[in-house]
């Protein structure tokens, strides 16, 4: 390449950068590892008026779940809702050829919460954020 090239900062990555960018890493993960049959996966706990009381965000690829995002309103908690959301998704990754899960959760967060549904942390960051600890946690579905 003869021509000058730019680094520039973008503050809103979400639009065009962000697809360019995963488009571009997506391409070159299948040349490498082959088609990788990505889903996007979300399960919403609703209440009256379609109000948004929880849910979960996960996707599938490479035949693994990833669960990105799993919450429950402070109130709902304790009665089974985070439960039957995590195992929701699960069931749905498997149709979709899931034979493993993983997922990263803050220690003031659900580590305890995942172990109770046969999660087991593969690794974990210390003083991440200061005075905590992040976990990163797998199972086999």
């Amino acid at each position: 390449m003869s021509e000058a090239l730019n680094i520039v900062p973008n503050d809103n990555p979400e639009e065009l950068a962000w697809g360019v960018i995963g488009r571009g890493v997506g391409t070159f993960n299948e040349q490498q590892a082959g088609e990788n049959n990505y889903q996007r996966l979300c399960f919403i706990l609703q209440g009256a008026d379609d109000e948004i009381l929880g849910g979960v965000i996960a996707e599938t690829y490479f035949e693994w779940l990833y669960v990105d995002l799993l919450w429950v309103k402070t109130e709902l908690r304790g009665r089974g809702y985070g439960h039957q959301l995590l195992e929701a998704v699960e069931r749905k990754a498997q149709k979709y050829g899931a034979k493993n899960a993983y997922l990263d959760t803050f220690s003031f967060q659900a580590p305890i919460f995942y172990e109770q549904h046969g999660y087991q942390t593969f690794g974990e960051l210390q003083d991440f954020p200061p005075g905590h600890k992040r976990f990163f946690m797998r199972k086999e579905l």
